[in-house]
């Protein structure tokens, strides 16, 4: 079972690997770190062009990761008016995006629904229910039942 600070390493172990950690002692200089990817962002931005990206993030974890991750290399994420809530747009350099920004947000957000996951069904089962196993699967068409149906889903 992992545990919030397990996780908190694993995301600080993350965090080294994008910012070219490679040594214990690197890794604990992490302002330093974070400052040479800094660097190398404005680097790009004066000989890349910059490209605005639109990015749809299905939930609220998601896009508070990815604005987080954003702000912290210095990047404006924006949208426009009757924009969903869910797009983000971005002004970047591609090559920043697709090698550092978007992998790590990847990474990281496959650590926490791990995490969040494991912790969802752990409570469930010991403060609601030991069996939070799926529905079973009956035989039939849904078709000829006369259930009422309801979602949470929009």
């Amino acid at each position: 079972m992992t545990t919030e600070q397990e996780l908190r390493q694993k995301l600080r172990k993350i965090a080294a690997l994008f910012e070219g950690a490679t040594s214990a002692g690197e890794r604990d200089a992490a302002a330093a770190a974070l400052n040479r990817i800094r660097t190398a962002l404005s680097a790009a931005e004066r000989t890349e062009q910059v490209a605005e990206m639109t990015f749809r993030l299905p939930d609220r974890w998601s896009r508070q990761l990815f604005l987080a991750l954003c702000r912290r290399y210095g990047l404006t994420p924006f949208r426009y008016p009757r924009q969903r809530h869910s797009t983000v747009v971005l002004r970047a350099p591609k090559t920043f995006i697709n090698t550092t920004l978007w992998p790590e947000y990847l990474e990281i957000a496959q650590a926490l629904e791990e995490y969040l996951n494991r912790a969802t069904e752990r409570i469930i089962q010991e403060e609601v229910f030991g069996d939070a196993a799926e529905a079973e699967e009956r035989p039939g068409d849904p078709k000829d039942s006369a259930a009422v149906g309801f979602s949470l889903e929009g």
